[in-house]
């Protein structure tokens, strides 16, 4: 069973070492189809759970990518800037988005577990 966690709006997140690499879930991507582009947040901004982030740009449309965690941008994956595809091949491994440093002890206690997010899609999936 995965340590990940998934926000309502589709991003996971897993941690290491105080760090939490965030990413967006497979039925985000299979929902968006091909990614084309994506703009990430900017490394040092603060953000709020919740907060719109980053865009993602497939051929079907354009959605916002919230933060799952409070906390500070450390790190965003810039090989994305040039193949933003990536995160439709693997968006749980190569196609991670950011990390943030979370701002509080346990910042993942409001998201879902794995169990959870797939019963929250599976009414979604029709």
């Amino acid at each position: 069973m995965s340590k990940r966690k998934y926000a309502p709006t589709h991003e996971w997140v897993e941690g290491k070492d105080g760090i939490l690499v965030v990413g967006l879930s497979q039925f985000a991507v299979d929902q968006l189809t091909d990614v084309i582009y994506i703009d990430l947040p900017k490394v040092g901004v603060s953000v709020s759970a919740g907060q719109a982030v980053a865009e993602i740009e497939s051929v079907k449309a354009v959605s916002d990518i919230y933060a799952p965690v409070e906390g500070e941008i450390t790190e965003v994956n810039s090989v994305l800037a040039t193949d933003a595809s990536i995160v439709s091949r693997d968006p749980f491994g190569e196609g991670w988005l950011f990390k943030v440093k979370p701002s509080s002890d346990d910042p993942t206690s409001h998201l879902l577990t794995e169990v959870d997010y797939q019963a929250q899609i599976a009414g979604q999936a029709h």
